[in-house]
């Protein structure tokens, strides 16, 4: 034992490096897939706790006979019946009974409920809301039967309609009328809680803002507030039970299970007709692709940087034996076996290796995210770093010679066994590719090792191919460089040429590490230009300003707002009537989204934002003309209408013609297909009757967003009041700014997108510095020669600088064919590996194109210089070690 701790630190340096390359790699093993899991949970958690309650929650609705009552007793009952995980899910529910504002109309004896617009008037009865409110004024209902209903409004309802505690009511429907009474006002405790998402109308009731629209509020009653209400007007009540799911409680590994526990809840058959109203399923399912895109990006640059690090591991094996090779000669001419060789050196990684491997492993085990299988791969990467150092030494010495044999020469006559195995690698490659390409990469379906390292044998490949082809420009180098002044290019160049097949292990290394870190840097890049260009369609300025109506005078006001340097007013609106004559109201062709932009102003305001939109010339020159105005629209609707329609804006049909068809339009919003872009400066306004934007294109640097918002609701307070001819204090919708910087920010925070940038950076930053680990070992398989090469050349007078440029004219050759290929190599995956990648996850509503950042093929330059610095790094310490001016006396190899 104390001998082998001897020898262990007589060749301490061999076996740190070994130890360290074990631990890094069972740390990647072990926390690679740790940290997947806690990225993808956290994403799952904050994409479902984004969603609205539509979607998120699972909630019942049907209809049930009075008194409405009683289904709170099956509020419990139905939980339990969700089927496996959800009820153990469940962290809040509600039963609630309603009465539509679609079919109950509101009106008093007093004003305005006595006339004017009309007023829809919703009623609920929910649990929880009196916990949730606090009393302004009166008392909370407690409607007898028989009696009238007693009802309580939010301020913002009271407000609106002017009501106050006592006052009478009348709520008609379609088979008569039901007396009420006001008995209360309340303000919520938090507008955000959840139990008044079915409340918005109580909260922020809907103004009429054109002739002819009504009014739409809610308020709130009791059980029997509603029976009273439903017998009297003939309304029926609907009960709906809603569930909301503790998100806090979802993991990525029950993805599956939940989402087909939510769509099995929608199938089944439930008492009192109820019905599963919810979207939570797609929502998973979204989620669920993201995750396996991104799981298949993570499996690719995993299998990369771990192939690298098994290089690594195997190089500096190799390095060990060679530096020991004169021990195991004496060995075996003493007589001993190779199992004793074998033997002896398993006694010196056996202490260390395994001991290395599980430090990894146990600090790997450290990081958040949850415990996976047991680690066999961390065991068979313990095996493998105690036994290769064994196994590489008895292979070694297999045969024991007196003269050893030029490995430089290798590639001019290959055995049949090498190019047996270089062709298979080839063949393995290119079969991998077109299996990848048919089958994809879905790790839900198990981890498949072979396709998960396509990648791999295609970099193993590319460096076969191009080991095989460098000597013969280096040869043809060398011939030009023997014709130079000076012998230190010569020499550099043909030590390059007769050492390019001695390299194959570091040159194989460095390409699949730099292959690993480009492709990384493409697919960002590559994501990154998709979702830009999500970003300028959905805002296609510096900002989006979004009303529900502002004053016809609001551009002037809003250009006046520190910061802003031009506006564009525009009118936005969704499911508007296309026909195919103005004349002809009643032939509907169908919808779309209608856009109405001032086309000067539009084409100014992305001019000052710098964003990449191109405004049609047909919507920048349209001017006011007696025939139809030119527009924009999409292929789906041009399909349908021909050359010429007409489309309704606020109520008033234009005549359009179609000008150009195309498949998006910025600001018309991700995913619309059916849409038409109008050009507001040609259409005929009238002065009574004009167009009223609802949005505002926002030029401008450093834009004072409250100064901005607050000018914005002063504009809507101004129309509203116009319309309703009385003072507004609130406004119907408060303004909203979207900025093109915020929105591109969320699409980075949305769905797997910790996962993918966990995935990119581990590319870049691990193959990086596997790469340069890989130049380091390039420069130590060598070291000895070199170092009996430049004892001689100092002996006939040469200086140390020319020394160092010698290495560098050697390692150029290697470093920047190694460079080129991984980076060919790395730009060429996404492209091998097409529709596999699954990116489009990753982009909502936008084709992902291929693109190549010049920063990328920056970056592969800077590792060029990298490498060539290290090389000389490397070269410095080890010339150091050797002591070259000893080497001729100490004879043909380091001591």
């Amino acid at each position: 034992m104390r001998v082998n701790l001897r020898r262990i630190r007589a060749y301490g340096g061999q076996v740190g490096l070994l130890a360290v390359l074990g631990l890094v790699a069972a740390l990647l093993l072990t926390a690679a897939p740790r940290l997947t899991g806690e990225y993808a949970d956290r994403g799952l958690r904050a994409d479902v706790a984004r969603l609205p309650h539509l979607v998120r929650d699972v909630s019942l609705a049907g209809q049930r006979p009075a008194p409405v009552a009683d289904g709170q007793a099956d509020l419990d009952r139905y939980a339990a019946e969700l089927p496996a995980p959800l009820p153990d899910l469940v962290h809040r529910r509600w039963y609630a009974a309603s009465l539509d504002e679609e079919q109950l109309f509101a009106v008093g004896d007093e004003p305005p409920m006595d006339g004017g617009a009309r007023k829809m008037f919703g009623l609920r009865a929910q649990t929880d809301v009196v916990e949730a409110a606090e009393l302004t004024a009166g008392r909370w209902p407690r409607t007898r039967p028989g009696g009238p209903a007693e009802v309580v409004v939010s301020g913002s309802v009271a407000e609106t309609l002017s009501l106050r505690a006592g006052q009478r009511l009348r709520f008609a429907g379609r088979d008569g009328q039901a007396d009420a009474h006001i008995v209360g006002v309340f303000e919520p405790r938090d507008a955000g809680d959840p139990v008044w998402d079915d409340l918005g109308y109580a909260l922020e009731p809907v103004v009429p803002v054109l002739d002819g629209e009504p009014y739409v509020v809610a308020g709130v009653t009791d059980w029997v507030g509603v029976d009273v209400v439903s017998a009297g007007s003939g309304v029926p009540a609907i009960s709906g039970w809603r569930y909301r799911l503790d998100e806090r409680r979802l993991h990525a590994q029950t993805l599956e299970s939940v989402t087909a526990a939510v769509a099995e809840a929608r199938r089944m058959s439930w008492s009192s007709q109820a019905t599963v109203q919810t979207s939570l399923d797609g929502a998973l399912s979204r989620f669920a692709g993201q995750l396996r895109a991104v799981q298949a990006l993570l499996a690719v640059v995993q299998a990369g940087l771990v192939a690298s690090l098994l290089g690594l591991i195997v190089l500096a094996a190799r390095l060990t034996v060679l530096r020991r090779r004169d021990e195991f000669a004496l060995l075996r001419a003493r007589g001993a076996a190779l199992t004793a060789i074998g033997l002896r050196t398993l006694a010196e990684s056996a202490p260390v290796q395994p001991l290395a491997v599980l430090v990894g492993w146990f600090v790997g085990s450290r990081v958040p995210g949850r415990d996976g299988a047991f680690p066999w791969l961390v065991l068979a990467l313990a095996v493998l770093t105690t036994a290769v150092v064994p196994v590489l030494a008895m292979h070694s010495q297999r045969r024991v010679a007196v003269v050893t044999g030029r490995a430089d020469a290798a590639w001019r006559r290959p055995s049949a066994r090498r190019l047996t195995v270089e062709a298979a690698v080839l063949l393995l490659a290119v079969l991998g590719v077109v299996l990848l390409r048919r089958r994809g990469l879905d790790p839900g379906a198990g981890v498949d090792a072979y396709l998960s390292s396509v990648p791999v044998l295609v970099a193993v490949a590319a460096a076969l191919v191009a080991v095989r082809l460098l000597p013969w420009p280096l040869r043809a180098a060398g011939r030009l460089a023997a014709r130079a002044r000076g012998a230190v290019l010569f020499l550099g160049v043909a030590r390059a040429g007769r050492g390019a097949p001695v390299a194959l292990g570091p040159l194989a290394v460095l390409i699949v590490a730099v292959s690993t870190g480009v492709f990384g840097g493409v697919v960002t890049t590559t994501v990154a230009a998709a979702r830009d260009r999500a970003a300028t369609l959905t805002v296609p300025a510096d900002a989006w300003l979004t009303g529900y109506t502002f004053s016809p005078d609001a551009g002037d006001a809003l250009t006046g707002v520190s910061g802003v340097t031009a506006v564009a007013r525009v009118w936005v609106d969704s499911n508007r009537r296309l026909v195919p004559d103005a004349g002809l109201p009643s032939r509907q062709i169908g919808t779309a989204r209608v856009l109405v932009v001032d086309g000067p102003a539009f084409a100014e305001v992305v001019a000052h934002s710098g964003v990449e939109v191109d405004v049609p010339a047909a919507l920048r020159a349209a001017a006011r003309g007696d025939g139809p105005v030119p527009a924009v629209v999409s292929s789906e609707v041009a399909t349908e209408i021909g050359d010429r329609a007409a489309v309704d804006v606020q109520g008033r049909l234009y005549e359009f013609r179609v000008a150009e068809v195309t498949d998006a339009f910025p600001g018309v919003g991700l995913g619309t297909e059916r849409f038409v872009v109008l050009p507001w400066q040609a259409l005929p306004e009238y002065e009574y009757t004009p167009i009223i934007p609802n949005r505002y294109l926002v030029a401008g640097d450093d834009i004072d967003e409250a100064q901005l918002l607050g000018v914005a609701d002063d504009a809507q307070r101004r129309r509203q009041s116009a319309v309703l001819g009385a003072a507004v204090t609130r406004t119907q919708m408060p303004a909203a700014l979207d900025t093109w910087r915020a929105y591109r920010a969320d699409l980075d925070r949305t769905g797997a997108n910790d996962v993918l940038t966990l995935a990119f950076t581990a590319g870049a930053v691990g193959g990086t510095a596997l790469a340069v680990l890989a130049v380091g070992f390039s420069v130590v398989a060598d070291a000895a020669g070199r170092g009996r090469m430049l004892s001689r050349l100092r002996t006939l007078g040469l200086s140390v600088g020319r020394g160092r440029r010698l290495l560098v004219y050697e390692l150029v050759p290697l470093v920047l064919v190694a460079a080129l290929t991984g980076a060919a190599v790395g730009v060429a995956l996404p492209r091998i590996l097409g529709p596999t990648l699954g990116l489009s996850a990753f982009v909502p509503g936008v084709p992902v194109r291929d693109h190549l950042d010049p920063l990328v093929l920056a970056s592969v330059l800077g590792l060029v210089v990298l490498g060539l610095v290290t090389g000389l790094a490397v070269e410095n310490l080890w010339n150091r070690r050797m002591r070259l001016g000893e080497v001729l006396r100490l004879g043909e190899e380091n001591p």
